[in-house]
């Protein structure tokens, strides 16, 4: 029993330990590149590749990002949120280097027909983030279309719980996370109906998670994961009436 107890004991150090030793690396500055897009509503985009829809609505607004492949990382970075500043540019970063936080929203597609210099900044393996307009002045000037930026993950401050909205039909259920906090970046959801266990849900999307099963008429319980390894239940979020296209709030970390 000792000799049980000490191994458990020397596993959770093992776990404690690698823990801290994410979370050092993520407070780290890393170099990247930034530009921005022009959009009239001050947003990056409305629909992306996160599925977020109208990022307003989100409560992501001008403080939305396309990221590049490598940071896009097919789509588990959805939700996460990064510090940014412009640095070593004294002719367009802005004094003093001030920093936004960003919400990764949307994917940086390559484009391999130009110099990842000049237009394929979105290319293998460079590391970039496409801003707002609105975003990008409160670190460097508009003038300057592509600046030396470094960045950070941080935790994600939202207000409210996590919001979850339906989608589908009989037999396929599908459910988009939003307002995540911590560190923003779900990796796991389970749904669970009156009349059922906890049922896995794959990511179909972005943000976007499936299960092909009839869930209507009852009422709707998550257990959401974030890549810190936190887990979050809001029971019966949904109520038995719920339906398709609506947005129900849970729980917040």
């Amino acid at each position: 029993m000792r000799a049980l107890l000490q191994a458990i004991v020397l596993l959770l150090i093992l776990i404690w330990l690698q823990t801290c030793m994410i979370t050092a690396e993520d407070l780290e500055w890393k170099s990247a590149t930034a530009t921005y897009t022009n959009q009239t509503n001050g947003s990056i985009i409305i629909e992306g590749a996160c599925g977020y829809g109208d990022l307003h609505k989100a409560s992501y607004g001008k403080y939305s990002a396309g990221l590049s492949t490598i940071l896009f990382n097919r789509g588990s970075a959805c939700g996460a949120c990064f510090e940014v500043r412009c640095v070593d540019h004294i002719l367009w970063c802005l004094q003093g280097s001030p920093s936004v936080i960003l919400t990764a929203t949307d994917f940086c597609p390559p484009n391999y027909g130009l110099s990842a210099d000049y237009g394929g900044w979105c290319n293998f393996p460079k590391q970039h983030f496409e801003m707002s307009e609105a975003a990008f002045a409160e670190i460097a000037e508009k003038k300057a279309d592509n600046v030396p930026v470094q960045y950070r993950r941080v935790k994600c401050a939202r207000r409210g719980g996590l919001r979850f909205t339906l989608s589908g039909s009989f037999h396929f259920y599908q459910v988009l996370v939003t307002n995540v906090g911590l560190d923003g970046e779900v990796i796991a959801l389970k749904v669970k109906g009156s009349k059922t266990g906890w049922i896995p849900m794959a990511r179909n999307w972005g943000q976007n998670w499936q299960c092909n099963v009839n869930l209507i008429g009852q009422p709707l319980s998550f257990e959401v994961t974030t890549s810190n390894r936190r887990t979050l239940t809001s029971y019966n979020v949904a109520p038995a009436s719920w339906q398709f296209g609506q947005t129900y709030e849970g729980k917040q970390f």
